[in-house]
């Protein structure tokens, strides 16, 4: 799916009319609308903050698209479309962008929303004292200047952003970045109010503070509970927006979220529907069932700066020693498929990754090496090899994780012995930031369709490398892509950096995701086609039952 507009493919757009209506609810003429627009959807988890520059996961995001708009959007099939950004345009060697921004768009508090809003918000993203767990977006886009913020050599002022006027953009970029309008989407280059956080610091995100351009304001929030919406009736396109009122809950428990749904308390349910509840579902009500293929991994990380994980032959030997297949197959059988490899063969020119050798390889010459492996590493039966598996609270990561224990302790012969831990979300995600783990659960979901989006997670300066992996080797295979003049040539570098990490072993890659969730039928706008699989309130609205 095509993602990146450029100058041409949006005048052509514009040209064969893709009217206004076309960035929200697309309601078919006819439609008998539902006199309450309310609706309750489960985002499974208290976010860590509703400010863009504090946030790191999907539950975050899920927030934040529906307070702030950027630059583009996506509508309910995942198309990038434009948003605060009427047009762009780019040069053509792709590293200065123009982006044109619609006169009409609006802070909830009455103010514009202008260019110096993006200029300050980006920098502020750069900025070290912001200490943003995703300041490396900007270096991942290739912003000139960006990294040398980041680490405190230059100013934020010197980022490659500037304001022409109030509605002309300006971003340089050191190397050509073709996709760059869809890496625009991101929850972390949202843009923030400039006034308000200047005049109040990081108390501008309390409820009653909270100032955004998005379709939707925040009118309640209960810690651990729940988050209410409504309309903002300053949003540039409210008059296509239809859904008046929202809730967003915080149930982690998957089970809990579908008696809930199925008790009518929810009207969509988190991703990731119990494994042992999903045939029932499917049988009994199949037309509520929505299975995503996402550009998502499920994985394992390594403390590669810990002991025994800074040794290469451990981590081999338990990436060797873990059958994907039972995971896949027996403990979620759900749609997931199993892979070897951390970036989805299927995302935007990712078409030459290669899964590594020894995924064709039978268990048991597999099983046999890992156990030489860590004999060889000084693990025996009487001195296993030790470690404590960390995961956020989730029945089907406990599940995962039992399973994946008892596989790696009997496909070893006992050479391995696993205990497991459980963590809140907030908690979770400062444990591995920190560097607390031994090895950790994690999942990676595209933040844009292109392959980069996955290989820019293990750059040595990323500020998503919980993982803590460095490689030169594969800090040069990824440069490499942005000195290529087409895509056979970015392609190449593509699996190169992943071939570098597959030999590395710095995670244990599992599967690549499928998103289950429940919605009810007279829940209209969410497709199930987007391979982010983002709910955008604007995007939806209720039918008469």
């Amino acid at each position: 799916m095509q993602t990146t507009f450029t100058r041409s493919l949006l005048a052509s757009a514009i040209a064969f009319g893709l009217s206004v209506s076309a960035f929200a609810a697309k309601v078919p003429e006819g439609t008998k609308l539902a006199d309450k627009q309310e609706i309750i959807i489960n985002n499974g988890a208290e976010p860590q903050s509703f400010d863009p520059h504090k946030t790191e996961g999907v539950p975050e995001s899920q927030i934040s698209y529906q307070l702030l708009e950027g630059l583009a959007s996506k509508d309910s099939d995942g198309n990038v479309i434009p948003a605060v950004a009427m047009s762009w345009e780019n040069t053509p060697d792709y590293k200065t962008w123009t982006f044109k921004l619609r006169p009409e768009a609006k802070w909830s508090n009455g103010e514009l929303v202008t260019a110096h809003d993006f200029v300050y918000a980006w920098q502020r993203l750069a900025d070290p004292a912001t200490a943003a767990p995703y300041s490396s977006y900007l270096n991942y886009m290739q912003i000139e200047n960006a990294q040398d913020i980041i680490e405190g050599k230059k100013k934020p002022s010197e980022l490659g952003v500037k304001a022409v006027d109030d509605h002309t953009f300006v971003v340089t970029l050191s190397s050509p970045v073709p996709y760059l309008v869809g890496m625009t989407t991101h929850q972390s280059v949202l843009p923030v109010p400039k006034s308000v956080v200047e005049k109040l610091g990081d108390a501008w995100v309390k409820k009653e503070n909270f100032v955004g351009n998005g379709a939707y304001k925040i009118t309640n929030h209960v810690i651990n509970e729940k988050i209410e919406f409504e309309r903002s009736a300053t949003y540039w396109n409210d008059k296509e927006t239809v859904i008046n009122k929202a809730t967003f809950l915080a149930i982690p428990l998957a089970t809990t979220d579908v008696q809930r749904y199925r008790a009518g308390e929810i009207d969509v349910t988190n991703y990731g529907l119990p494994t042992e509840l999903f045939p029932k579902l499917k049988a009994e009500i199949p037309n509520e069932l929505f299975v995503v293929r996402t550009l998502s991994t499920y994985f394992y990380e390594f403390n590669n700066k810990k002991a025994p994980f800074d040794n290469i032959n451990v981590r081999k030997a338990l990436n060797l020693a873990l059958d994907r297949n039972v995971i896949t197959d027996k403990v979620l059988a759900q749609g997931q498929t199993p892979t070897y490899v951390f970036t989805p063969t299927y995302v935007s020119e990712g078409a030459d990754i290669k899964q590594p050798a020894y995924s064709t390889q039978s268990m048991a010459e597999r099983n046999a090496e890992a156990i030489k492996l860590l004999e060889e590493a000084g693990f025996s039966k009487a001195n296993p090899l030790k470690f404590t598996v960390l995961y956020n609270t989730n029945e089907n990561h406990k599940k995962i994780a039992i399973a994946v224990a008892s596989l790696w302790k009997q496909n070893t012969k006992g050479l391995v012995d696993v205990k497991l831990e459980n963590q809140e979300w907030k908690t979770f995600l400062d444990t591995r930031r920190q560097g607390k783990s031994d090895v950790a659960r994690a999942g990676w979901a595209a933040d844009y369709d292109h392959t980069t989006t996955f290989l820019n997670y293990f750059l040595s300066n990323s500020s998503n490398n919980t993982s803590f992996y460095q490689s030169k080797e594969y800090d040069d295979a990824l440069a490499e892509s942005y000195k290529a003049t087409d895509a056979t040539g970015r392609m190449a570098a593509y699996a190169k950096a992943e071939e570098v990490l597959a030999k590395d072993y710095p995670i244990v890659p599992i599967y690549n995701y499928v998103n289950t969730r429940l919605v009810k039928p007279y829940v209209k706008g969410y497709e199930g086609k987007d391979s982010q699989d983002h709910i955008y309130l604007r995007n939806l609205y209720l039918i008469k039952q």
